[in-house]
Order: C-alpha cells, then sequence, then structure tokens
C-alpha cells in the first residue's frame, strides 16, 4: 500500500459556533495559526463582521479571508463556521459545516438557538470531537455523528431516536466522562 500522511487528508484549522453577537458558544481550534487566546478572538471577531451581513440561513455561504477559506451557516441565532487553508476543497470544507450543522440540530432536537446550545455544551463539544480529530476530517453524515455521541451500541442502550431528552442526556455525560478518562 501506499504511503499515508497528514498532508494528503482534507483538514481543518478551527470549527467555530458564535452567538448572534459574536461571542463563542464552542469553539475548537487545531492549529497553531492562531497561537494565543487573543489572537482567536480577534479572528472570531472579523470573521464575525465580514459575514454579518450575509444571508447564509438557507444554505452555506463560502468566503476567503486572510488566506482561509471559510465556509459558514446560520441557524436562528447561532452562526457556524468551519475555517481551512486556502488549499482545501470547498465542498468537503462545507460537507463538514452541514454535518456538524445538522447533527446539532439533531441533538437539540430541532431547537437550535444559544440558550439550548449552552444548556447542551458537552454535547456539542462532544460533536465537534466526533467530526474532527486533531484537524484531520472523521465523519460528516450528521445522523452516524449524533448517533455516536448520543449512544454507544456496545452498552445495549436505548437508540437516540427513541430516549428521552434526560437519558440522552445522561448518556452523553457518560461518554463525555469516559473521554476525560481516556
Amino acid at each position: 500500500m501506499g504511503e499515508f500522511s497528514k498532508e494528503s487528508c482534507p483538514s481543518v484549522k478551527n470549527i467555530l459556533l458564535l452567538d448572534s453577537e459574536g461571542k463563542r458558544v464552542a469553539v475548537k481550534y487545531f492549529s497553531d495559526d492562531w497561537p494565543n487566546n487573543a489572537s482567536r478572538l480577534t479572528f472570531e471577531k472579523s470573521i464575525f463582521t465580514k459575514t454579518l451581513k450575509t444571508n447564509a440561513r438557507s444554505e452555506a455561504e463560502i468566503t476567503l479571508l486572510d488566506g482561509y477559506i471559510i465556509v459558514y451557516k446560520f441557524v436562528q441565532d447561532l452562526h457556524f463556521f468551519v475555517t481551512a487553508g486556502d488549499d482545501e476543497n470547498e465542498l468537503i470544507i462545507a460537507n463538514v459545516l452541514q454535518g456538524f450543522a445538522d447533527s446539532v440540530g439533531l441533538l437539540l432536537r430541532g431547537d437550535v438557538e444559544k440558550r439550548t446550545a449552552l444548556e447542551n455544551l458537552d454535547l456539542i463539544l462532544l460533536c465537534i470531537d466526533e467530526i474532527i480529530d486533531g484537524g484531520i476530517i472523521l465523519e460528516t453524515d450528521a445522523n452516524t455523528i449524533a448517533g455516536k455521541v448520543a449512544t454507544n451500541a456496545a452498552d445495549g442502550s436505548v437508540p437516540f431516536s427513541e430516549q428521552t431528552i434526560s437519558q440522552a442526556l445522561a448518556t452523553a455525560r457518560e461518554h463525555f466522562a469516559r473521554s476525560l478518562l481516556k
């Protein structure tokens, strides 16, 4: 078999979930392009400012900023962003964004707004971890992502679609605790 390297895989620089005022809800950086929190906040503000006047509600939009491809979508009062290098394929990055937005919608049971997102922040962070690991794209299918976050098939537990909200939260907390212990 041929050589397989990280450079040959599509990768993401960061994944951001901001509110309607440009404040962080959930963010994760996979690159040292922004070495400290101040530079990250500045980048987030510049993305938010550049995209604020656009109408990215029905489908994802793509823009370039400082040599980065940014694919973004707005759902109610949340703004979803995925950033990649300018040498990445926009369609793949758009797929990541769509998978992220749709899986968050599934996990929040369609109530995609800031308050609900903050109440279920653990699920959103687990969702990001299921989509991307170290910048490498692992999964983009929303149903698969939501299923992995919400249940563990080895437990023989109830499928996510049949769980109550409290059962889903308990399952997610258990998964989160396990991931911390690894």
